[in-house]
């Protein structure tokens, strides 16, 4: 069988790869329109800031290589500019040479990625402005960088690679600036987990300024400064990180069904035309929670696609599962990761999402190098299904997030994922682990043991009218009465029964068994509120 793939980053080579591995007697090819083959994309970041040293070590295989590994024909500077499906052949163009040459194919596999959006803005093309996709960008920036003459930079763009990029920055001395026009950074987080992921990337002297837009980059030559619709920031620097666009104009006319140019795919990988596939960033996978087209651009998703793709194009018939938006990201003292749906996203899909917001030990408290891991649940209230978590925290917050991908792609509801026999050590995690802690206080609050205002119903003004009592393990609310948990066996002086009382702690346990206490006692109108002061801003 000969088997034309076009582009050999990520999804590409894997499907070349694992069809050479179904059957060594297959003529696989792949045209790729750079030098570069398999390359660390996610890595690029790293390298800027000499996490990672060797710009060898960016580049997982070369053609070469590659070719010896696999036995896969690799055909690099080579781009292709037409699909003929009638006729089963691309036409490609060799970038040096400009000469045209046609391929046939049995099976078309299109994994021609994405490239990222260039903004229409003027000063685009000064110097030092750069974008971070391929290994030659990351290392144009860091040769910049290394000058010692950077001392500002604006990064455009607060999702995963920009603030990957800008905590980069920020380790070779320089002040970075985020820019974004979105309501808050990283795609995929609520609201409130947002905007504390933003007050601790402040904190850390990487400021995000959301909803702005730039309109301009001016500089004599080289970049100057950064004009949005708001003010000007001075850049020695600026990074554009706003966004890719599928690599698919070259379809226009094929026949091919695109949806703003990302190519629509069945669970096969296949596309509307017989005996083409497409995989990795130009194509559309589904999401496992709403069965709707999804678009993730991410190498996991590319990888496993194009490994599916290899074996259904030898006969098999194996459905791809669907994504989940999971996402992990390293930031300045802390890593976030999430999967599933947002709080937001499950009430516009139809659910009727119940949420809790804890603060739970990342390991045992007692064990060096603890912390803590803010955890946001969401299951559907009807089912009890478990639909998305999101964790902030300096551990090990890949666990969280996997066990909870596990759940949901298991169709899991929240009995079925309770009690489990997960590891337990005091060096890597607490006894009951941090994922069954918040399973548990949500399970409660569903069941109504555990009463509550989240930070979005505080924040709107859910609260008002109750009486704040400070729980936390010592006195740390100025203004409000101080109740010890302790000393609690019975009618606490001060506090009537019958009003409405908001119970904070420091992170939202001691105000829980504050709760339970005070209800044996006949205090019936408590509320707690999620997180405590670890996660909430509260005045008296």
């Amino acid at each position: 069988m000969k088997v034309l793939v076009l582009g050999g980053v990520a999804a590409g080579t894997k499907v070349a790869a694992k069809l050479m591995r179904e059957d060594r007697s297959n003529e696989v090819i792949v045209l790729n329109k750079g030098k570069n083959i398999s390359y660390a994309g996610c890595g690029l970041p790293y390298y800027v800031g000499h996490v990672i040293e060797d710009k060898e070590q960016l580049i997982v295989n070369t053609p070469q290589k590659y070719s010896k590994l696999t036995g896969v024909t690799v055909l690099t500077e080579t781009e292709a500019v037409k699909v003929d499906s009638a006729a089963k052949k691309v036409t490609a163009v060799d970038t040096n040479t400009k000469e045209e040459k046609d391929y046939a194919y049995d099976k078309l596999v299109i994994a021609v990625g994405a490239s990222p959006i260039k903004p229409p803005i003027e000063g685009c093309d000064l110097e030092n402005v750069f974008f971070v996709r391929t290994p030659e960008d990351a290392i144009g920036l860091r040769d910049i960088v290394d000058t010692g003459t950077i001392k500002k930079a604006v990064v455009v763009g607060a999702g995963y690679i920009g603030l990957e990029i800008a905590e980069n920055l920020k380790l070779q001395g320089i002040r970075p600036f985020v820019l974004d026009m979105a309501p808050h950074a990283l795609p995929g987080f609520d609201n409130e987990m947002a905007e504390y992921i933003e007050g601790k990337l402040q904190e850390s002297g990487i400021p995000v300024i959301t909803g702005v837009t730039v309109t301009g980059i001016e500089g004599n030559g080289k970049v100057e400064k950064v004009i949005t619709n708001k003010k000007a920031y001075k850049a020695d620097l600026v990074v554009l990180s706003a966004g890719i666009r599928p690599n698919t104009a070259f379809l226009e006319g094929s026949g091919i069904e695109m949806v703003k140019g990302t190519i629509l795919t069945n669970e096969l990988g296949e596309t509307n035309i017989p005996d083409i596939y497409a995989a990795g960033d130009c194509a559309m996978v589904h999401h496992a929670l709403t069965g709707k087209p999804a678009w993730s651009p991410m190498g996991s998703t590319a990888n496993i696609s194009g490994r599916l793709i290899a074996q259904n194009i030898m006969g098999a018939k194996l459905g791809y599962r669907g994504v989940l938006g999971t996402a992990v990201c390293k930031l300045p003292g802390m890593n976030v990761g999430r999967t599933g749906l947002t709080e937001a996203q499950a009430a516009a899909e139809g659910f009727c999402p119940v949420s809790v917001i804890t603060v739970v030990d990342d390991k045992a408290h007692y064990f060096p190098g603890a912390g803590s891991f803010v955890v946001k649940m969401i299951a559907d209230k009807d089912t009890l299904r478990l639909l998305g978590v999101q964790v902030i925290g300096a551990g090990a917050v890949d666990k969280v997030v996997d066990i909870a991908v596990t759940g949901i792609m298991l169709k899991g509801t929240l009995p079925d994922l309770a009690d489990m026999d997960l590891a337990y050590a005091p060096p890597f995690s607490t006894a009951i682990h941090p994922f069954e802690h918040t399973l548990n206080v949500l399970m409660n609050k569903i069941s109504g043991k555990f009463d509550t205002f989240t930070p979005v119903e505080y924040a709107k003004g859910a609260a008002e009218g109750y009486k704040v009592v400070d729980a936390c393990l010592a006195p740390s609310i100025e203004g409000a009465p101080y109740v010890d948990l302790t000393t609690v066996e019975g009618l606490v002086e001060g506090l009537d029964p019958q009003e409405k009382i908001l119970l904070v702690c420091n992170k939202g346990k001691r105000a829980y068994l504050l709760q339970n206490r005070l209800k044996y006692y006949g205090y019936q109108n408590t509320k707690v509120l999620e997180g405590g002061i670890t996660f909430n801003e509260v005045t008296v």
